[in-house]
């Protein structure tokens, strides 16, 4: 059909020249505003009148000038060319005029029928495939003026009333529908007929936008199929019992708590039995396992329904609920407002399978759960060993004003293709109640349709009225064998109305007053509707009585404790020769060679091993023991600073090779997995929590390319990453790598706000970023279980490639999960002095810096000038974290500085009170950025607090060395930004007293 594509603007171009010149009509017209654009079009025809009746046009108007040119010229010439040399045309024209003129000389029918009129014929075929939606009857309150294109007119292609029982030929194409059905001659009326019934009906379908011919084909095949869809009795009365359990839940609700807050479902309570249906038709197609993720609007009623949480739970709930009892030894949490709770369950099919069903906790955020969702499916599959990505996949329900408003959703369908990322494709479905929270689509969005992004990744999308259920069905049940026979993303957008405000407090009349006022009731059986209603409210009744008596158990996702693996002297060499030797026959880049040789002199030598080995020795070590690791983010193959070299290319074939998908035999090519990802933060950092979310033994990291560039995710930081255990009851144990420091690179790529972390604020009634008490010393007992787990998160700023390496294994070698932030270093990944021995890296008891959690990661790393806890002479001591130590320590040694004492902070949350109190003596906190930022906020109360512990003093005992005050993290000047470093370093050095100001 590429001729058809390319003819078809063309020949529409001179029809309306040629019209737009004179004509009677048949019917009415009316100039409908549409946006900037107005449409001269056709009043929409009766629903008896099957066939819409053609304007009259005498044929004159039809002649196309040399200057209107030229689709009839066109088709001339290629009519010429044919009778001179069949071969000359394309093989598709070859078979149409061939077909022409042997229907023509057998059929009297359509002796007098011209090529033009069979090609125009065509084109409104083409046309109803195109636009037919724009005609489709989807509003069920019948309040929307939507126009009807020209295109679908046909006398703008020549045809009157009296054409209707005319015979055409059509030919016989290579594609699907009724143009394949072996009819070449139909009438008018039944073309226009069967084009009404496929593409005007309660169902609008948009797919010509897709370029795959194979897919189109199977579309128009599944659409203009002469039997409408039908279901019989049985299947009618379980979708019926489906509906009236949406309904009437919704009901109950009302009734029990009128005045509370529970984003109801009434107006497309058809997303039930659609969904329902959609489960059990992917189950029958080879489907096991479903993750769903949707904001407030009917999730409660999904819960129930759908994912079957208990209804007593839910009851229990919405009377005020009760936090879960405490287990010895676990985290309970905040908990969270009903309709942001998720759950799992394994749901029995209608076709006699189990599928697993759990929806996701989702913040009132309203898609940021998306990206979530899709990591979280692609973790399933990775650990099912779905090669295949046909038996978990990902189903997203969306509002109409989020679907088209927030950035994230296109971000998350972005990925659906990247080969790191894709899950095989995810079934979007719109909750489309015409209004996002109480804005009207005009003010909206700019487009016609609310799903119009998801054209952009050749989805198609199909539009149906939320009143059929039946219709709400068959879409939902199509976009199930799309996604399993294509491996793509599709768009069921449910077409309803909200028979309340955004809220049910709000009184929806303010906002929409002509829509509420047209509200009409549904009709079915009366005797079915009673009896299924009777069951459904008795049930109802029973589970609202045991609901005062609910008492919920806290059910973590880790099922058992388990114990590290210590990493023994050989195992480091082994693995250490493994990703530092490349084949011999690949051919790197020179300069590439280099640093592998220089890796390797350094595992073979034990000396000198740098950030980017240590970094690889704790990947292929927990590899080693069967771990999953997974590292994305943008440029992290190479690293951003040229430092990693994960992957890498031969010069002469253009192959690749990763050395960390060799260290065991027979490793599964997706067990250490580093991908680049796509320019995004908030859906990568959002995909990769839900991947770290699935299993426990996976070290799974996110990569920014500068620090900074983080809040381009703030939303999963605050909504997620630090607050969703509090509450929801979700461990991670994502890692975040955010370079960080202060080398003169200005405002933008100098600070990773390490101060947002770590301070302490109230977001939605919920505690965000860290929640370490500044003012209570927690119970510091030898394995520091407590402290860790009832802290949300942890903030490390190392300096040392041991400590890195290190703080990476303790991740995984620990009976719970918290997430890491890692102040990832910049100028430190080639400085001279920050380099490590191997002997700093094994777990071996015994060995100096063994802890008791099992692991020798330092929290804090003491004076290494070889001073002894009890120093004379000691003037000052100075605590710092990250890399300006190596500025303060070069800085003492140029000047003799030998009583002043230098403490490394490595892990700043939580705060290691037990080894600050051990080192306190006149204290100076030292830090590169301004300070409003960095951790000076966040260290003085804690240190004040240590201090009076110990009665060594208070607050106004300790001092600040740092920048001043600042609006911007750096300075853009580097000369400005060399003078501010320098006087930092001296001023913390120098054996002047510091008269800065304190927080007192």
């Amino acid at each position: 059909m590429a001729w058809f594509r390319a003819g078809s603007n063309l020949a529409k171009l001179a029809l309306r020249r040629t019209l737009s010149q004179g004509g009677t009509y048949a019917s009415r017209t009316r100039i409908v505003p549409s946006g900037r654009q107005y449409f001269h079009t056709t009043v929409s025809k009766s629903k008896a009148q099957s066939a819409p009746v053609p304007r009259a046009v005498p044929l004159s108007r039809l002649t196309d000038s040399f200057l209107d040119g030229t689709s009839s010229v066109y088709l001339e010439e290629l009519q010429r060319a044919w009778e001179n040399d069949p071969n000359s045309v394309d093989e598709s024209w070859d078979n149409f005029f061939r077909n022409f003129v042997g229907q023509a000389a057998t059929s009297p029918g359509i002796s007098g029928q011209t090529i033009q009129e069979s090609m125009r014929l065509l084109l409104l075929v083409r046309a109803y495939q195109v636009y037919g939606h724009m005609k489709a009857k989807l509003d069920p309150l019948g309040l929307e003026q939507r126009e009807i294109p020209d295109d679908l007119d046909p006398a703008l292609y020549g045809f009157s009333e009296a054409d209707l029982d005319r015979e055409f030929f059509l030919g016989v194409w290579r594609m699907s529908g009724f143009l394949s059905e072996n009819r070449p001659v139909q009438t008018l009326r039944a073309i226009l007929t069967r084009l009404e019934q496929a593409y005007c009906g309660n169902i609008g379908y948009e797919y010509m936008h897709i370029a795959d011919r194979e897919q189109c084909n199977w579309l128009r095949d599944r659409i203009e199929t002469p039997t409408p869809m039908a279901y019989n009795s049985q299947r009618r009365e379980v979708i019926l019992d489906r509906l009236i359990w949406s309904t009437q839940f919704e009901n109950f609700l009302a009734t029990k708590w009128t005045a509370a807050k529970r984003f109801g479902l009434e107006g497309g309570e058809t997303l039930i039995p659609g969904m329902k249906e959609m489960f059990d038709r992917s189950a029958d197609l080879g489907v096991e396992s479903i993750v769903i993720g949707m904001s407030h609007r009917g999730r409660l009623n999904v819960l129930g329904n759908v994912v079957r949480k208990p209804l007593r739970q839910i009851f229990s709930e919405f009377s005020g609920g009760t936090r879960p009892v405490d287990e010895v030894g676990l985290y309970t949490g905040t908990g969270d407002v009903k309709y942001h709770l998720g759950t799992s369950y394994d749901r029995p099919t209608r076709g006699g399978k189990r599928i697993h069903l759990s929806l996701v906790a989702n913040p009132s955020h309203l898609e940021a759960v998306d990206p979530v969702v899709v990591g979280k499916t692609r973790a399933k599959q990775y650990y099912s060993n779905d090669i295949d990505r046909t038996k978990n996949m990902g189903i997203l329900i969306h509002g109409d004003g989020s679907f088209a408003g927030q950035g994230v959703v296109y971000e998350t369908l972005h990925l659906s293709a990247l080969p790191n990322y894709t899950t095989g494709g995810t079934i979007h479905i719109v909750v489309n109640n015409q209004v996002a929270f109480t804005t009207d689509p005009k003010s909206g969005r700019s487009s016609q349709y609310c799903t119009d992004v998801a054209k952009a990744l050749n989805a198609p999308i199909f539009h149906v009225n939320g009143d059929d259920v039946e219709a709400v069905v068959h879409a939902c049940e199509l976009a199930a064998e799309w996604r399993q026979t294509f491996h793509s993303d599709v768009v069921v957008d449910i077409v309803c109305y909200r028979r309340f405000g955004h809220n049910e407090i709000d009184e929806p009349s303010f906002t929409q007053p002509k829509m509420y006022k047209l509200l009409e009731t549904g009709q079915a059986t009366k005797e079915d509707i009673d009896r299924i209603q009777n069951k459904i409210t008795s049930i109802l009744n029973e589970e609202f009585l045991a609901s005062k008596d609910y008492v919920p158990q806290r059910r973590d996702w880790l099922s058992a404790y388990w114990t590290g693996f210590k990493v023994q002297p050989e195992i480091l060499k082994n693995v250490g020769k493994a990703i530092a030797t490349l084949p011999e026959n690949f051919k790197p880049h020179r300069a590439v060679k280099k640093i592998f040789a220089d890796r390797l002199k350094m595992i073979e030598t034990g000396e000198g091993v740098d950030w980017a080995v240590a970094e690889a020795l704790a990947f292929a070590t927990l590899l080693v023991e069967g771990n999953h690791v997974r590292l994305s983010g943008q440029d992290v193959e190479r690293g951003t600073f040229s430092h990693r070299h994960s992957i890498l290319h031969d010069q002469e074939t253009g192959e690749r090779y990763c050395p960390l998908d060799h260290v065991v035999m027979n490793q599964n090519e997706e067990m250490f997995t580093v991908s680049n990802s796509s320019l995004s933060e908030f859906g990568v950092l959002g995909f990769e929590l839900g991947y770290s979310m699935e299993n426990p033994n996976s070290l799974v990291l996110w990569e920014a390319q500068f620090g900074d560039f983080s809040n381009g995710a703030q939303v999963i930081f605050d909504q997620f990453l630090s607050s969703g255990e509090a509450k929801w009851l979700r461990q991670t144990g994502l890692v975040v790598l955010l370079p960080h420091g202060y080398d003169g690179q200005g405002p933008e790529h100098s600070s990773a706000r390490l101060e947002r972390f770590l301070q302490v604020r109230l977001v939605c009634g919920h505690y965000t970023m860290s929640d370490d008490n500044p003012f209570v010393i927690p119970e510091m007992e030898p394995t520091l279980r407590n402290q860790i787990q009832t802290c949300n998160w942890q903030v490390v700023n190392v300096t040392t490639p041991a400590n890195y390496f290190h703080v990476l294994r303790r991740q995984i070698h620990r009976e719970f999960r918290k997430p890491l932030i890692v102040m990832a270093p910049k100028n430190l990944l080639r400085h001279k002095d920050c380099k490590s021995n191997l002997s700093e890296f094994d777990d071996v008891q015994g060995h100096p810096g063994f802890d008791k959690q099992g692991t020798r990661f330092k929290r804090l790393i003491k004076d290494q000038n070889d001073h002894s806890d009890l120093e004379e002479g000691i003037r000052r001591l100075v605590l710092c974290s990250g890399k300006v130590y190596y500025e303060l320590d070069e800085k003492r040694k140029s000047t003799g500085g030998k009583d002043v004492a230098i403490c490394r902070v490595e892990q700043l949350c939580p705060f290691p009170y037990d080894l600050i109190q051990r080192e306190l003596k006149q204290i100076v906190w030292c830090q590169e950025e301004p300070m409003n930022m960095g951790a000076y906020s966040y260290i003085a109360p804690r240190l004040s607090t240590a201090m009076k512990a110990l009665s060594r003093g208070n607050i106004d005992d300790i001092k600040y060395v740092g920048r001043a005050p600042s609006a911007a993290t750096a300075t853009g000047f580097y000369t400005v930004h060399g003078k501010e470093q320098s006087e930092l370093v001296e001023n913390a050095i120098k054996s002047d007293s510091i008269t800065n100001p304190t927080l007192s």
